[in-house]
């Protein structure tokens, strides 16, 4: 049955696996010199990086990201809905095999393949990319690259896309299991796990770790303001916590308490020839200051990375066996 089921899925697997080690072979190339940069340059690093390194930064973030996208939908969702659509799975059952034996090593099988995939593509470019990252947490420049914590790198880094994979892979056993026909599973399961890789970074994710928080004034001098919107939401940057994720903030009145900017500072922000000067900025918050108004941020700072990454991938795994279970009992009671 193992060899049965590898036969079937084994194609899909050896086209991934060597992209996996293309991209391996190609961070190989740079990623001691990255290195040694960084060993000279420290946090300076960000600022020396080549184009062709800036390039291969970002193609991995993509890379991690997309495989357990991929598996889900070439792995996971044709493995079965392929079987169901065309009506082999009666032959398999016919043999002596049990249904619960059936779905145990396709879903065994796949779920190593793929948490494998998806661990040996993170840890080349985590590996690769330790010296950026590094020297982000360290306080170098981020308007270019990502601090660790940061949603978009989070996500591809570490352990966690080992278990964004095994959730995508059952996800889309799952799903074809239910729907039964292979390309409507594909896309279900694509659609899904998108949904569910934007909602745990936005709604979950921010609660793994306990947050720290600090209150910051608004005026010229203190740490760095900017305005989001027209209505003027004010927004401030926390440059002296290097690598900390901000999660969410609120703007405080004098007297500490939760409270929307006067209403007339969105038109100290107007001027009658487009947006306002520096010096016209500066003189706006400066009159926000001197109400007493603050900024009280909540953030992740750069040492709960870890943290994180373990309970996100308690997470995933958690769901992955939850939707093992659902399968087991589907196949049960629902599939003739």
């Amino acid at each position: 049955m193992i060899w049965l089921t590898w036969r079937q899925f084994r194609t899909q697997a050896a086209v991934l696996f060597a992209a996996v080690a293309v991209l391996a072979a190609t961070l190989a190339v740079s990623g001691p010199r990255l290195a040694d940069l960084y060993r000279t340059a420290g946090s300076g690093l960000v600022d020396q990086v080549s184009r062709a390194d800036q390039t291969l930064y970002y193609t991995g973030l993509l890379v991690v990201l997309a495989v357990p996208a991929v598996i889900g939908m070439f792995w996971g969702a044709p493995l079965i809905a392929r079987e169901l659509e065309t009506g082999t799975h009666h032959l398999a059952w016919n043999q002596g095999v049990t249904r619960t034996r059936w779905l145990a090593t396709k879903l065994g099988l796949g779920a190593a393949a793929s948490m494998t995939a998806a661990g040996l593509t993170s840890l080349a470019v985590s590996w690769w990319s330790s010296p950026i990252d590094r020297a982000v947490n360290g306080g170098g420049a981020t308007d270019t690259y990502f601090p660790r914590l940061d949603p978009v790198a989070f996500a591809a880094r570490g352990v966690v896309p080992m278990a964004h994979a095994a959730f995508a892979f059952v996800l889309g056993v799952a799903l074809g299991l239910v729907i039964r026909r292979t390309l409507p599973a594909m896309a279900t399961t694509f659609a899904l796990y998108a949904a569910v890789q934007i909602a745990v970074p936005t709604w979950v994710r921010p609660h793994l770790a306990a947050p720290d928080r600090t209150t910051v004034p608004i005026e010229p001098d203190g740490a760095p303001i900017s305005v989001q919107d027209e209505a003027g939401q004010i927004i401030a940057h926390l440059d002296e916590v290097p690598g900390a994720w901000i999660t969410s903030q609120q703007t405080l009145d004098a007297a500490g308490q939760p409270a929307p900017v006067p209403s007339s500072f969105p038109d100290c922000l107007r001027t009658e020839s487009g947006p306002p000067t520096l010096q016209q900025f500066e003189g706006c918050i400066a009159d926000l200051g001197a109400l007493g108004y603050q900024q009280q941020v909540t953030y992740q700072p750069a040492g709960n990375f870890w943290a994180l990454q373990w309970a996100e991938t308690g997470l995933h795994l958690g769901l992955a066996l939850a939707l093992t279970g659902f399968c087991a009992w589907w196949i049960r009671r629902r599939v003739t």
